[in-house]
């Protein structure tokens, strides 16, 4: 999986995914930190401005739609769920970031 911040754009394979600017967001979160378990209100802090409360359920709402956008037809998750813990993205997904 790539992610190129330039053109905002997300690649797995072939396949580009059309992503939410939030979803957008968060994917480039756990991506600067891959294996890295990132809090509701780490990603919160990320990718709202400072009135969003971190124990909403806005980070899971939009964490869930990201894996029908960018797994599909894979097979392999690349964001998981840390029960009681938060989300991060699976190391062993070969994600890299282009920076403009």
């Amino acid at each position: 999986m790539s992610l190129d911040q330039a053109a905002r754009t997300v690649r797995r394979g072939t396949q580009e995914s059309v992503l939410t600017a939030k979803e957008y967001a968060l994917l480039e979160a756990l991506m600067r930190r891959p294996g890295t378990v990132l809090t509701r209100a780490m990603l919160v802090e990320h990718c709202w401005d400072l009135g969003t409360s971190p124990g909403s359920n806005v980070v899971d709402a939009h964490i869930k739609a990201i894996p029908g956008k960018i797994d599909r037809p894979y097979g392999t998750q690349a964001v998981e769920t840390v029960r009681g813990a938060g989300y991060r993205l699976r190391r062993d997904g070969g994600c890299t970031m282009a920076t403009p």
